[in-house]
This record gives structure tokens, C-alpha cells and sequence, in this order.
């Protein structure tokens, strides 16, 4: 996406939408906001909306530290842990591994 065409108040609509919409568990749309605005909000000249901007940014890249950690924590949790749980960790299981490692 081109964001040096769009004007200043357009950017800060598109990453408070993508700030926003995050929360609907969809929390790649964090990584983007981070990675598409981190140069409007660090590295160019200040402008007027560059402070909410900055602001947006920041709590989009916390909050995808904060997935990214809940995701492997959970990952890491279940694969160490899946034969101790018997029968509910089958059941909350999409594909069921035969036998013990």
C-alpha cells in the first residue's frame, strides 16, 4: 500500500480502523497496522496527526507481542502436555497423533 499518496487524515482513519478491527481476534491486522505506519509515525517530518498516529502504532505492536506470546505459550503448553490430558486434549485436537514420543 502506497500511504505517501493518501492525505494525513486518511492515514490516520486507515490505522485507527486497522487498530480497531484488531480486537475482533484478528491480530495480524496489529502486525500490519505496525509494519505499514511505523515510518509515518517515526521517520517522517511531524505533522498534526502524527502524534495519534504514533500512538496507534504502539499499542498495535503491543498487542502483537502480547498474541505472539499467548500463541506459542499455548503451543509449547499443549505439545508438552497433550498425553497428560488423555481424552480432552483428542477431543480439542484437529489432527490426533498415534503413540507417545
Amino acid at each position: 500500500m502506497d500511504l505517501s499518496r493518501a492525505p494525513n487524515e486518511r492515514k490516520l482513519y486507515l490505522c485507527k480502523w486497522y487498530f480497531k478491527a484488531g480486537f475482533a481476534l484478528l491480530p495480524f491486522l496489529w502486525s500490519i497496522n505496525t509494519v505499514w505506519f511505523f515510518n509515518e509515525a517515526f521517520r517522517k517530518p511531524a505533522y498534526e496527526e502524527q502524534k495519534e498516529i504514533k500512538k496507534y502504532v504502539i499499542f498495535s505492536l503491543v498487542g502483537t507481542l502480547v498474541w505472539i506470546v499467548a500463541i506459542i505459550s499455548w503451543v509449547v503448553t499443549f505439545q508438552l502436555k497433550r498425553t497428560d490430558w488423555g481424552e480432552f486434549a483428542d477431543n480439542i485436537s484437529f489432527i490426533i497423533p498415534l503413540g507417545q514420543a
